[in-house]
């Protein structure tokens, strides 16, 4: 999720997965032949966030989510498409809708605050239906979480996720102490998790990692990482993708992307963290006076594809076609949509939207690169 990668780009850099414990990742040739375009050329729908009872998607409708998905397909020329959300029924709703369509479907549960146990009943649910819908000819990729140090209870201290994001801070006593017990944390708990996903899912099987976790990817088809670029790594940033290239599985970028406000493209994910909140995780209004550019959202999201191409990264999913729950209004403060991920901006009745100035750069690219392949 966009809103704690800053966290994870001050303490681990863009990214630290490895293939297994005892592999050396495979050193990229000084010369690379030609590059193709993503095999998953995607973009993720988000079915709802639920945290403290309160969805990033309240007014989830059926045939507006088919409607959306239509749009996806036709007019940004995706191939594929990451479902997410905490709710495993919206999941498959929307996963057979994208089926239906032609999509790949990429069925990611990502939940909050659940407990270990609970996580597993999800993804064993999860990998019931993710092989439901493989069965009946569809292209599915089952996503075994995201994030889960952050967004589960066990990997770091706290019951709740606000708790954990806090014990995350520079100033924290323990700071290197807690984070090095996290990855042979997740690292257990994946094993297991794999295991019984693989059980009862036949498909190809990814997690969408945060580069602190030190994700073991033995046991995954691809290596699966949320990235975000900000001006303290930028210069290392084409690097460290092909790197990730470089472990010897495809690389998925499962969530990329830029706010719609001036200066987000050096800000990565710290863009998306500009609003305040009341007490049940409803966004009020922004927390300062910002300046809207959709431009600077596109450039940056044209920057980001032209570096994934050139590093030859196999699947690619930029964060978001909507978030829903902050929609454009008029006035500085107001205008939540400056805060959001989307490449279309949502009206105030949270079904409505119209394209931003990145819809069109992300057709183009996407629909330049379907061509190219043909």
């Amino acid at each position: 999720m966009q809103e704690f990668q800053h966290v994870v780009a001050q303490l681990a850099g863009v990214g630290n997965p490895r293939v297994g414990h005892d592999q050396e990742p495979v050193r990229g040739d000084t010369e690379r032949g030609p590059v193709r375009p993503a095999a998953a050329k995607g973009i993720t729908y988000d079915t709802g966030f639920i945290n403290q009872g309160t969805s990033t998607h309240e007014r989830f409708d059926s045939e507006l989510v088919r409607r959306d998905l239509r749009v996806i397909r036709d007019d940004l020329h995706c191939t594929a498409v990451r479902v997410t959300g905490g709710d495993v029924d919206r999941l498959e709703i929307a996963a057979k809708h994208a089926a239906d369509l032609g999509l790949g479907v990429w069925f990611s549960p990502f939940t909050c605050d659940l407990t270990t146990d609970e996580l597993l009943t999800c993804l064993t649910d999860c990998a019931e239906r993710a092989e439901r819908l493989r069965l009946t000819g569809a292209g599915v990729v089952l996503v075994a979480g995201a994030e889960l140090s952050l967004c589960t209870i066990g990997f770091l201290p706290g019951d709740t996720l606000g708790d954990r994001i806090g014990i995350l801070s520079p100033t924290f006593p323990r700071l290197r102490e807690v984070m090095a017990a996290v990855p042979p944390l997740i690292n257990d708990f994946l094993a297991k998790a794999v295991a019984v996903v693989r059980e009862r899912f036949g498909g190809k099987v990814t997690y969408a990692s945060i580069p602190f976790e030190g994700v073991d990817w033995t046991p995954f088809d691809f290596v699966g990482v949320d990235s975000y670029r900000t001006t303290e790594i930028a210069e290392m940033y084409p690097g460290a993708i092909r790197s990730l290239v470089a472990q010897g599985k495809p690389l998925a970028i499962t969530e990329f992307g830029c706010a719609t406000h001036r200066g987000a493209a050096g800000e990565g994910a710290r863009g998306g963290m500009i609003v305040e909140w009341d007490g049940k995780a409803n966004p009020l209004r922004l927390d300062g006076d910002y300046v809207r550019d959709e431009d600077e959202q596109a450039t940056c999201i044209r920057e980001l594809l032209d570096i994934y191409t050139a590093e030859d990264v196999d699947s690619v999913f930029l964060c978001t076609f909507a978030c829903y729950h902050l929609p454009h209004r008029e006035g500085s403060r107001e205008d939540l949509d400056m805060a959001s991920y989307g490449v279309v901006k949502v009206a105030e009745d949270r079904v409505g939207w119209e394209p931003k100035v990145a819809f069109g750069v992300l057709a183009d690219y996407y629909g330049v690169s379907s061509s190219s392949a043909g």
